[in-house]
């Protein structure tokens, strides 16, 4: 969500996409349909199209930002993983790095079901957020890094639009937290850090009815 990056964090992000780009390329798509069939059908569905708010709709998210998450709820080496969830480090925990590629790269293929706002008070609000920030507190605006419709850019910024808004709310509320610790430089902790309930509310609902 914020407009401006640190040269060493783009140079450092280029770098990371690119060696997705290389993993992606020689993902398999069918292998990965096999096992979202086996593991991940329970919560996300077996297209990513998940029917409970707590769990995300996965379906059409860039293959690069699953692929990061899926390797962040696994802990690397001695280090914990840089994004803390029992479930999904169960999940992980006997996936390769190939059947992480694969699984990414079949999801990201699949086509989204959209989710929609639930509160269109809420979601005015959160339109005048999400397109301009708040000048006083320092909030930045969302469409930014995420674009005017919450489509995102591919090996930087994910795809929000269509999203659970209750899921929304509940990851923005983890990085204001600090629950939720593997965004890039703390970008999204520092955004949320800023915002009141209200205000990730609103932003959550009117994220949810984009198109």
């Amino acid at each position: 969500m914020i407009r401006v990056v640190a040269m060493s964090v783009c140079l450092a992000m280029g770098v990371a996409g690119h060696a997705m780009a290389q993993g992606a390329a020689k993902a398999d798509p069918a292998k990965g349909q096999t096992i979202a069939a086996q593991v991940c059908v329970a919560c996300h569905m077996a297209d990513g199209n998940s029917a409970q708010p707590e769990n995300p709709k996965i379906a059409g998210q860039f293959s690069d930002y699953l692929y990061k998450q899926l390797t962040n709820f696994k802990p690397q080496g001695n280090a914990k993983a840089a994004r803390e969830n029992p479930i999904m480090a169960g999940m992980v925990a006997n996936l390769s790095d190939a059947d992480m590629h694969n699984l990414a790269a079949y999801f990201s293929g699949q086509t989204l079901k959209p989710a929609a706002a639930q509160d269109k008070n809420l979601a005015a609000l959160g339109q005048a957020i999400y397109r301009g920030g708040n000048l006083k507190t320092g909030v930045a605006a969302c469409a930014g890094c995420h674009g005017p419709t919450g489509a995102g850019i591919p090996k930087q910024y994910p795809r929000i639009s269509g999203q659970f808004a209750q899921y929304i709310e509940a990851q923005l509320k983890a990085f204001r937290s600090g629950a939720r610790a593997n965004d890039p430089n703390g970008m999204m902790r520092g955004v949320a850090a800023r915002m009141t309930d209200q205000e990730i509310q609103a932003v959550a609902q009117y994220a949810a009815g984009l198109r």
